[in-house]
């Protein structure tokens, strides 16, 4: 019976060991890339916070500013841009930006269009009855400028040809390495600052033809840097959940591989004892 026990203990420290080898190898790769992927969402962020202060520059110094882009119209199509993962094991990364979405729209009658960015992204909406405009998989560890305005591009156009009222990006805020915050962000159409609209442009910047002609120039580079600044951050933190989970999944193998070591040593006592027993009873026996 000790015996029968010792072995299937055995067999089972030998895999626990198996996966807590590659969940090991996973964390240190997270813990790799999540370094670089820290510093491009760090490096990113005054590009977007340049040109948003711009396009707030512009819409506020002018009085009666209207663009198509600021205008608000009934709200019945909606388009999403949602950016998941790519790959699994990162805890609650992945469900919980697609459990944001879903709550987003959950009162209207009509699903939101949808750009998904990540491979999770595209293989949900898909499965779930949704209209994927386009799918972007893979693109996250890898995203160039271009990319991030071929997407811009693409959902301005539905915007200005009134396929979809309102546009919304779904992304990851990157905290920490230990927090990241599935945040839901309007990108079109804009809301212009309130309270400090300069009447007349008294400021004395000049637009040339218009300020409504400038701003609408800026909105496809700042939508683009909206996105990529957002792929960026929910990129940092799919590693920093990679590895948080796979440092506990390391973690909760070894307390497994002590747990099962410590009955596999009860065992072996256990089948010393039963042995010394039956020398003895021989021994009398004679």
């Amino acid at each position: 019976m000790a015996s029968g026990n010792m072995k299937d203990i055995k067999r089972r420290v030998k895999s626990v060991e198996s996966t807590m080898q590659i969940t090991k190898a996973m964390e240190l790769v997270a813990s790799s890339k999540l370094r670089k992927a820290k510093q491009r969402a760090e490096e990113a962020r005054p590009f977007f916070e340049a040109q948003y202060e711009l396009m707030c520059k512009i819409a506020g110094e002018t009085e009666g500013f209207s663009t198509v882009f600021t205008r608000r119209r009934e709200i019945k199509n909606r388009l999403f841009i949602v950016i998941a993962g790519d790959r699994g094991m990162a805890g609650g990364y992945n469900t919980n930006i697609i459990k944001l979405v879903t709550q987003a729209h959950e009162k209207d009658k009509v699903k939101p269009k949808i750009i998904a960015i990540g491979k999770k992204a595209v293989d949900y909406f898909t499965k779930h009855g949704y209209e994927v405009v386009a799918e972007y998989p893979g693109l996250a560890e890898t995203i160039k400028t271009a990319d991030a305005a071929d997407i811009s591009r693409m959902a301005l156009d539905m915007f200005t040809e009134g396929a979809v009222d309102e546009i919304q990006i779904f992304y990851t805020q990157f905290i920490s390495a230990l927090v990241q915050t599935a945040t839901q962000m309007g990108i079109i159409p804009v809301n212009p600052p309130v309270g400090n609209i300069v009447p007349d442009n008294k400021a004395g910047t000049n637009y040339d033809p218009s300020p409504e002609a400038v701003f609408n120039r800026v909105i496809p580079r700042l939508t683009a840097s909206i996105i990529i600044c957002a792929v960026n951050e929910s990129y940092a933190s799919e590693q920093g959940a990679r590895r948080t989970a796979m440092e506990n999944a390391t973690d909760n193998a070894e307390e497994m591989i002590g747990t099962l070591s410590l009955l596999y040593n009860r065992a072996r006592q256990e089948k010393i004892t039963n042995e010394l027993n039956e020398i003895v009873s021989g021994a009398n026996a004679l």
